[in-house]
């Protein structure tokens, strides 16, 4: 198919990401109670019965997660630390509207006692770095002009 024609089909963003964590009571508290997100599903997983599965995100009007804001996390109390490498994922980010924002949340995590990078200008973005309960990197950076497809 060459560049010209148009797909039948596309990818349209960014639907969840899943990561494990090791208690979910623990993972609500850092992702609803502190973040802010909306708890919008919990369950068992549909691939492993034996696991807790919980859904958070931004919630829409109608209580429910929108997809391309959606992190979800299956527990697994004992399941060793993870190991960064290739088939790990580095990090995930969550966008906010402004530098102003931005230093509001770093000033706010702060004062939470939950450690972050300073501002980091990105060029096209600035964010902060922190780590969640079980160590995974997650971003908060404002809305850039975005990057232009190739």
């Amino acid at each position: 198919m060459s560049t010209s024609e148009p797909r039948r089909m596309a990818l349209r963003g960014l639907h969840h990401v899943t990561a494990i964590c090791a208690d979910l009571e623990r993972a609500t508290a850092f992702y609803r109670d502190l973040l802010g997100l909306a708890l919008v599903h919990e369950a068992t997983s549909d691939d492993d019965p034996d696991a807790r599965h919980f859904w958070f995100g931004a919630a829409s009007d109608d209580g429910l997660g929108m997809p391309g804001a959606l992190i979800s996390f299956l527990e697994y109390p004992d399941m060793p630390a993870g190991q960064a490498g290739t088939g790990s994922t580095h990090h995930f980010a969550f966008t906010v509207e402004s530098a102003e924002e931005l230093e509001a949340w770093r000033d706010y995590l702060h004062e939470h006692g939950v450690g972050c990078t300073d501002v980091f200008d990105r060029g096209q973005f600035r964010s902060v770095y922190l780590r969640d309960p079980d160590g995974h990197i997650v971003e908060i950076a404002t809305r850039g002009p975005g990057f232009a497809p190739r």
